[in-house]
């Protein structure tokens, strides 16, 4: 054999030790000890219980080419793949008001004709039912389109100036205002909300805007336990921060969750963002955020954006609110709080700013791998570990942030019976080694890694300790799940 031939030969003889070791050999070579991974299935898994859920929502126009019911319904079951266990329809009524608002509905009774029909609605409804996963309509409780049907058949269920013409909230002239001091009007109401329960088996409503001063707490007080006696399972979420001052009328009313709207728009992405480095100033806002939500009698649910922070707020996509902090970030809500919200294609990666008025399509090819991996394992986690279950009843007192040392990590840990979850984050623009003082020492699986993240879901065993130094990458996160 000449010379090349042999050394060829040799070489090829080699590859296959090398290329499934790849992994391993990279630590090896930079002085690690070789630790064992295993390829972690994260796909189609479920929650332990209902407190263990993610809601997505999702915007029927905007998830497929088609943007109709039934184009949607032949996408469940990706969502089902990715874990989804309730999808929040945003409004699916007919538009009206002249700028093609989905807020602003010309009958509460019917559906978007561009989307279908009911009878499209319900075969998506009852397809989400066959894969485990309940489905909550959108609800615009303060106002009707200006061309709503009730405009003309029923003048008098709108609020109206001293001239006798009815007035638009918040100067916004596509929607007229509803006057809930009519007991006419609160009816109707009640009837509609009935309606897609009777028509379609919905699960539960997100209720829009339920802050506005013009609907007054006694109407969700007897509205909320008339739709329960009505579907004893329905779930209702208010869309408003229960712990604000102007909310706390309605912090008793029946609200089964809020919004966490302090947690992103006050603290994750106004006073941290893009920039945020100091997580000791984070914790002490976290440990605020987590007394004051521990007071409600309600749960929470907790996102890096939906459709109002991602579009109507000038556009801000992911990257432009939070830039290199995004998969920490991503990681704190799924693991720390709260039930977590992804808002349709989030999981992608693509980044994408979509304008909702008109129903800008999704691109559905993974744009960041990095992302896409940490979504589905962080899904993952929050199905099967007790400790991150949400509800104020399982939360309380099973969260506590451990000593870093170290003003550019968090680190917190999180314990259900036997079931302990540690998570680490550092936000610094550098690598940090950190000794955590008061871990919970012992054998450990570590389920997310954001150094190995982009190339798929693995897990290793590894043994924690106070003693031992972690080491965690520029912007890294870990979790650990307690043997």
């Amino acid at each position: 054999m000449k010379k090349k031939s042999y050394i060829l030969f040799l070489f090829l003889l080699a590859l296959p030790l090398w290329a499934c070791n790849d992994s391993d050999e990279s630590e090896q070579l930079n002085g690690d000890p070789i630790v064992k991974t295993e390829t972690l299935n994260v796909d189609k898994t479920s929650p332990l219980s209902d407190q263990n859920s993610v809601i997505y929502e999702l915007n029927v126009g905007s998830f497929t080419t088609e943007g109709t019911f039934t184009a949607a319904t032949t996408k469940l079951n990706d969502l089902r793949t990715l874990g989804i266990d309730i999808v929040w329809l945003m409004p699916i009524y007919p538009r009206g008001g002249g700028i093609n608002s989905p807020y602003a509905a010309t009958d509460y009774q019917a559906v978007n004709p561009s989307y279908g029909t009911i009878s499209d609605l319900k075969t998506f409804v009852s397809k989400a039912h066959s894969l485990g996963m309940k489905v909550w309509l959108d609800w615009v409780p303060n106002h009707t389109a200006t061309n709503h049907r009730w405009v003309t058949e029923h003048p008098e269920y709108y609020v109206k100036d001293a001239n006798g013409n009815i007035i638009h909230p918040n100067n916004h002239g596509d929607v007229y205002q509803l006057d809930y001091t009519n007991n006419s009007l609160c009816d109707a109401m009640n009837n509609c909300l009935k309606y897609w329960i009777d028509q379609a088996d919905i699960d539960g409503y997100r209720c829009d805007y339920i802050s506005s001063p013009a609907i007054p707490a006694s109407y969700w007080q007897l509205a909320i336990p008339m739709l329960k006696a009505h579907k004893s399972s329905l779930i209702v979420m208010a869309e408003g921060d229960l712990t604000d001052t102007n909310n706390k009328r309605l912090q008793n009313v029946g609200f089964d969750f809020d919004y966490a709207w302090q947690f992103q728009e006050g603290l994750l992405f106004n006073q941290f963002g893009s920039s945020g480095t100091n997580a000791s100033a984070l914790q002490g806002n976290l440990e605020s955020f987590l007394s004051a939500s521990q007071a409600l009698s309600n749960d929470r649910m907790v996102y890096l954006t939906n459709h109002d922070q991602n579009y109507n707020d000038g556009g801000r996509s992911l990257k432009e609110m939070y830039g290199d902090n995004t998969c920490a970030l991503t990681t704190l809500v799924f693991t720390l709080y709260g039930m977590p919200l992804l808002y349709n294609g989030q999981e992608t990666g693509n980044d994408q700013i979509l304008d909702y008025f008109n129903d800008t399509k999704i691109k559905w090819t993974v744009g960041d791998r990095k992302v896409n991996n940490t979504i589905r394992t962080l899904i993952a986690l929050k199905h099967s570990q007790k400790a991150l279950a949400h509800g104020n009843s399982n939360q309380r007192g099973n969260i506590r942030f451990l000593n870093t040392g170290n003003n550019s990590v968090i680190a917190y840990e999180r314990t259900k019976d036997d079931n302990t979850v540690v998570v680490l984050l550092n936000f610094g623009t550098n690598q940090q080694n950190i000794r955590i003082s008061d871990i919970t020492s012992g054998e450990y699986v570590q389920w997310l890694d954001s150094k190995t993240i982009a190339a798929g879901p693995v897990s290793k065993q590894v043994k924690l300790n106070s003693s031992d130094p972690i080491v965690i990458g520029t912007k890294g996160y870990a979790v650990y799940v307690k043997n």
